[in-house]
Formats: C-alpha cells, sequence, structure tokens
C-alpha cells in the first residue's frame, strides 16, 4: 500500500507538471509569443507556475519515499501524457516515429516500476 501511494504522489506530480506546461503554451498563444511584460500577466502562465509550486511539493514527498534512480526516470511518462493535449487541443500530429518513442517510454517505466 505504501509503494502504492509513492506512485500516486508521482504521478500527480506527472500530471500537475503536464497542465503545467499546457497552461504554459496556451498562456504563450494568447499573448502572441515570448513577450516578457505580458508574460507575467499572463493568468494562464501563472496558472502553471503555481501547478509547477504544487508539483515541487509532491516531489519533495516522493524524494522521500523511492529512489532517485527510479522517480526520475519515471517521470518520462510526461512526455507519454503530454501527447494527449498536444493531439487534442493544439492539433499537433502524432507520426510513426512518436507512437514508437511513446511506446518504447512506455516500456521502460513499466521495467523501472516492476524493479
Amino acid at each position: 500500500m505504501d509503494r502504492m501511494i509513492s506512485y500516486l504522489l508521482l504521478l500527480g506530480n506527472i500530471v500537475l507538471l503536464v497542465t503545467g506546461q499546457v497552461l504554459f503554451k496556451v498562456g504563450l498563444a494568447r499573448i502572441g509569443g515570448l513577450n516578457w511584460g505580458k508574460l507575467v500577466t499572463s493568468p494562464a502562465v501563472l496558472g502553471g507556475i503555481m501547478l509547477y509550486a504544487v508539483a515541487t511539493v509532491l516531489w519533495f514527498a516522493v524524494l522521500t519515499r523511492l529512489p532517485l534512480s527510479v522517480a526520475y526516470p519515471m517521470q518520462a511518462f510526461a512526455y507519454v501524457l503530454a501527447m494527449f493535449p498536444a493531439y487534442f487541443l493544439f492539433h499537433e500530429s502524432i507520426t510513426a516515429s512518436k507512437a514508437a518513442g511513446v511506446a518504447v517510454i512506455l516500456f521502460g517505466v513499466y521495467l523501472l516500476a516492476r524493479s
């Protein structure tokens, strides 16, 4: 049960990081690119920063429960999760090579989780 909680904390960290990245992308699109003056007042960008802060607190909890050699590589699962908003929200294509890369990452995360 304790191990499951550790992995749920890690998953929460990953979801918050991906959601933060989505908010960054949305915010940058709304302000027309990298404009430092508008960046600091963008609600989406500020929301992403707040999610990153919460994700960092969760990461601290993860690091107290899991070895770094397991936890950090498992964050590669963020690449897998990021494909969904990239496709559905930003209409980015998912090529065969991207799908193959995701499959390799998933296999690697599976192997780490078993250790």
